[in-house]
C-alpha cells in the first residue's frame, strides 16, 4: 500500500527556497502547531497549518505580498515561513526561533531581559522540536563569544605618533580590525539557517546590545 501523497509538498518547496528555511524545519513546525489541518484554529485564535496568529497574519500579507485567505495552505505556509525566517534573522538559533516563533518575540524578549520563565507550553513545543531540527537548548544564561582582545594600535581614539607608524600595523580590511567596517560601524555576518554547524546545534547569543530585528 502506497503512503499517502504530500498534499502540502510543492508549497513547502517554494516556502523553503523562498525564505531560505529548510524543508524539514517547516514540516516539523507545520505537524506540531496544526497535524495538517488546513482549517485548524487554536483557542488564542491562531490560523491554518503554521498557526499564525490574526495580527502577525495581517503584517505578513502585506510584506509578502500573500494573498487574503489565512487559511489558503500556500499562502499559510509561506506566512509561517517568512515568520520563522524573521525570528531566525532576529535572534540567530534554533532554539530561541522556535521561542519566539510560539510565545511571540516580545515574550521571548522579556524571558531574556527578565529571567522570567517562558510558558510551559513553549518549553515543551522546543523542547519537542529541536530534536527535529537538529539543534541544541539554548543556555539559560547568554554566553559571551570569545573573542581575541582589541589591538589599541588600532584604535580610532589614539593617534600614533611619528615614530609608531613603522611598527603599528593598521587595519588593511573589515574582516582585521574587529569586524568592523571603513566607516566604523559593526559588519553584520549573514548566517544561513542551513549551516551545517547550526544543523549540529551550535548557537550563536546576540549581544545584549545588538539583538534588534534586521
Amino acid at each position: 500500500m502506497r503512503p499517502a501523497a504530500d498534499p502540502h509538498r510543492a508549497h513547502i518547496t517554494e516556502a523553503s527556497q523562498r525564505f531560505g528555511i529548510p524543508e524539514h524545519w517547516i514540516r516539523a513546525v507545520l505537524r506540531a502547531e496544526s497535524a495538517g489541518d488546513v482549517r485548524a484554529i487554536s483557542t488564542a485564535g491562531a490560523l491554518g497549518l503554521m498557526q499564525v496568529m490574526p495580527d502577525t497574519w495581517a503584517g505578513l500579507r502585506v510584506r509578502y505580498r500573500l494573498g487574503s485567505d489565512p487559511y489558503d495552505p500556500r499562502d499559510n505556509i509561506l506566512a509561517g515561513t517568512a515568520y520563522l525566517r524573521e525570528m531566525w534573522d532576529r535572534y540567530g538559533n534554533v532554539a530561541a526561533m522556535l521561542a519566539a516563533y510560539n510565545a511571540g518575540p516580545g515574550r521571548y524578549d522579556d524571558h531574556r531581559a527578565t529571567g522570567r520563565p517562558l510558558p510551559a507550553e513553549t518549553r515543551a513545543y522546543v523542547a519537542a522540536l529541536l530534536p527535529l531540527l537538529g539543534g541544541a537548548a539554548a543556555p539559560e544564561t547568554p554566553e559571551k563569544r570569545s573573542e581575541p582582545p582589541p589591538d589599541w594600535r588600532e584604535a580610532p581614539l589614539f593617534i600614533l605618533r611619528a615614530a609608531d607608524t613603522q611598527t603599528a600595523a593598521g587595519p588593511s580590511s573589515g574582516a582585521q580590525s574587529g569586524g568592523r567596517s571603513g566607516d566604523g560601524r559593526a559588519a553584520v555576518p549573514v548566517r544561513d539557517p542551513a549551516d551545517t554547524e547550526l544543523q549540529r546545534g551550535v548557537m550563536f547569543v546576540a549581544r545584549a546590545n545588538g539583538g534588534g530585528v534586521r
